[in-house]
């Protein structure tokens, strides 16, 4: 049996305004119509039913995951989950999976993906990942080392070695790993060859990666075999065993290790998205040698990324920058130093402020709501609510809610009371006491929504019911 193990618990930071840490950029439409993580899902179709695809991500993201999957139809009920208690770094996640996986089958053969990057070529990808398949069923650890074009600095490279004897299909032994080089040495890799670009994509069978994890790591086995004696892996014992593991990637831990490493030459239009820089792999440039997108206007400005959203984005005769503007936050900084936004991520989330966390417009499996306005003791949001769908009941015991219809009707339960509120209607939501707001119609519900109160902050919510299971406070 072949399975797809689908990493999806990274904050995205990198890609950082579009990207937040309830939103990061696997969940983002950054190139092309549909999400990198839909995509990822999508590119299997064919080679593996969407049954044998498990997402590992984090309990804090796995919710809203299941709801970006939606768009996916029915389908997406079928695709199952491995959750994180917190995120751990590759090497806990894939062991974690491993574990999962072979309590449920015997001995499958996992593929395992990042939920973010580019493939453009899925035929060739598919057949890649046949020969791959064939040879981690002969015990081996399978890698795809892209085919370099340039001496990019900004990947881990593999060299390869002697042929494996056992395949003509162009498969190697691994000879090495190396850290991102500095440009010289990336030169040199090239203009040698046997180099190739660390794809982070492996194939193996999980009683193969687990033997590699209990030679080469250890104290992580060890750890994982209480985790996997445990009856029940949503109680406090599992986030305690979890946290308490080594967070190592699976390069360092084990890949680089190991004896039993083979790498498959691979030129199937494959891009890893590490920053913003990056899109110049997968966009189009203008004359200029610019990337221009949304509500952007420039004049005079080469070698630029610049992304706008609703309002307008002026740039004048900038050179090898990139801008990038939301609605609450503006990133401007040159391409050499972009990767530092990091940084700016870190600075607000030390700083407690939301732009790190949440953007403005929040999508929810039951339509959305966008911040207009926050001060001190009052938030004002924008609720759209589609036809049929309703939000949980649930009370706050620190905010009332004056809720005011601008378009379509509004289902409201309040209390005991049940009853209908109309295009330029309103009504009250006192503390504490227990609501509910549905669309019984056919267009989308539009409300304005004001609320006050010593703390109008979003975990102030306790769910008496809920359609999307949502029964906890927060």
């Amino acid at each position: 049996m072949i399975c797809a193990v689908i990493l999806a618990g990274g904050k995205g930071t990198r890609f950082w305004p579009l990207s937040r840490e309830n939103c990061p950029k696997q969940m983002l439409n950054i190139v092309g119509e549909d999400s990198l993580l839909r995509q990822t899902i999508k590119r299997l179709d064919g080679f593996i039913p969407l049954d044998k695809v498990w997402v590992v991500t984090t309990d804090i993201l796995s919710q809203d995951i299941r709801f970006h999957l939606k768009p996916l139809g029915n389908d997406a009920e079928r695709i199952r989950f491995i959750i994180e208690p917190l995120g751990k770094n590759t090497a806990p996640a894939i062991a974690l999976a491993a574990i999962t996986l072979n309590k449920l089958s015997s001995d499958p053969v996992m593929v395992v993906m990042p939920s973010d990057h580019i493939i453009r070529d899925t035929k060739q990808f598919q057949a890649k990942l046949q020969s791959a398949v064939e040879a981690a069923e002969k015990g081996y650890l399978v890698t795809f080392g892209i085919v370099p074009t340039r001496p990019e600095t900004a990947y881990g490279y593999i060299r390869s070695g002697r042929p494996f004897k056992d395949s003509s299909d162009g498969i190697f032994h691994a000879e090495g790993f190396f850290e991102k080089p500095d440009g010289k040495t990336a030169e040199t890799f090239l203009r040698q060859g046997g180099y190739y670009w660390n794809s982070g994509i492996f194939v193996w069978k999980a009683s193969k990666i687990l033997k590699e994890i209990t030679s080469h790591l250890p104290s992580l086995y060890r750890g994982l075999q209480k985790i996997g004696e445990l009856n029940d892996v949503r109680n406090e014992a599992f986030k305690e065993l979890y946290a308490s593991l080594e967070s190592i990637s699976i390069d360092h831990g084990v890949m680089e290790k190991s004896q039993d490493v083979l790498v498959i030459p691979a030129d199937f239009g494959w891009c890893d998205l590490g920053n913003w820089t990056a899109l110049s792999d997968v966009l189009e440039r203008d004359e200029q040698g610019n990337i221009l997108q949304g509500n952007a206007i420039d004049i005079g400005s080469e070698n630029c990324t610049v992304i706008a959203c609703d309002r307008v984005l002026a740039t004048i005769g900038l050179k090898d920058m990139v801008v990038i503007d939301t609605a609450d936050a503006t990133l401007v900084s040159s391409n050499k130093m972009v990767h530092e936004v990091r940084k700016v991520v870190e600075t607000l989330r030390r700083n407690n402020r939301e732009e790190h966390l949440v953007h403005r417009t929040v999508e929810r499996p039951w339509g959305s709501y966008t911040v207009l306005e926050k001060g001190k003791r009052y938030k004002i949001k924008r609720i759209v609510l589609h036809p049929k769908a309703r939000l949980s009941l649930q009370l706050h015991q620190h905010r009332s809610e004056h809720w005011v219809v601008v378009s379509g009707t509004a289902r409201v339960t309040k209390g005991e009371e049940v009853f209908d509120v109309h295009s330029n209607e309103s009504t009250f939501i006192p503390i504490a006491v227990k609501h509910r707001l549905e669309n019984p119609g056919r267009i989308p519900l539009q409300i304005i929504e004001v609320q006050n109160g010593d703390y109008v902050e979003e975990n102030d919510i306790e769910r008496l019911e809920d359609d999307y299971q949502r029964m906890k406070k927060g």
